[in-house]
């Protein structure tokens, strides 16, 4: 099991850890919002790209998490599978609407900042249309989860597409050195160093950070309705049953 998983695996000592750690995440992914953004627009405009360089900082990030989250879905999901832990199942459907969201907003701005680059909004490049697959998995996830009474045949259902799923984070990552790519390659994490100026890095990695704490806190808060929930329906139950 993943280091950490078996610890916070009691949903007891997960409510108790989250309790606190979600309001704190959500304070850091504030300050550094406010503080990626400030320095975002300070940026001086780019020779090629001007102004609309400035959509890297929220564009960038926001793709880079819509894998990532999709990632912590699919442990989430494996976990819920084979170790049949509710927590596990409860991780990975409170991942999939925050990944749907960092997914469309990274279509959306990558749409934006195409319009004045390329001339057009939308490209069927193979970047581009493997995002777009990777949104409609997150929404079919989240369809059959919603599709399906029985909340356990639900999760094992939604969890074997999770896992099926994963097989488009290697296409979108390697699209564009697979195929003829109007989506430009990797500019950060290459052999030699990133290409990107430092007065556009420290921008960029202030922001990913911040998302990486916002989906912390958000996934934290999620998680800890979901739980609730389940023990709302429990007591409502037994209640019934009484």
């Amino acid at each position: 099991m993943i280091p950490g998983t078996k610890f916070l695996a009691n949903p007891a000592r997960f409510m108790a850890v989250s309790r606190w750690l979600a309001p704190v995440l959500g304070a850091l992914a504030a300050v550094l919002l406010a503080v990626g953004l400030w320095l975002g627009m300070a940026v001086p405009d780019d020779y090629q790209q001007g102004a609309t360089v400035r959509i890297m900082f929220v564009h960038l990030p926001a793709a880079f998490m819509s894998m990532i989250v999709y990632a912590l879905l699919a442990i989430a999901s494996f976990l819920g599978l084979v170790f049949r832990h509710a927590l596990a199942d409860a991780a990975a459907k409170s991942a999939a609407p925050l990944g749907a969201a960092f997914t469309a907003l990274a279509l959306i701005t990558g749409s934006l900042w195409g319009r004045p680059m390329w001339g057009t909004w939308w490209v069927w490049d193979a970047r581009l249309t493997s995002e777009l697959v990777l949104l409609l998995i997150y929404l079919g996830y989240m369809a059959l989860h919603a599709a399906l009474d029985d909340e356990t045949k639900a999760a094992r259902a939604a969890a074997i597409l999770a896992l099926v799923g994963l097989a488009n984070l290697p296409v979108i990552h390697f699209s564009v050195t697979w195929w003829n790519s109007l989506h430009q390659g990797e500019s950060i994490f290459v052999k030699g160093g990133p290409k990107l100026s430092a007065v556009y890095l420290w921008p960029l990695g202030i922001m990913f950070l911040a998302y990486l704490a916002l989906f912390g806190s958000l996934w934290l808060v999620r998680i800890r309705g979901e739980v609730w929930r389940k023990r709302a329906g429990a007591r409502a139950m037994a209640r019934a049953m009484a």
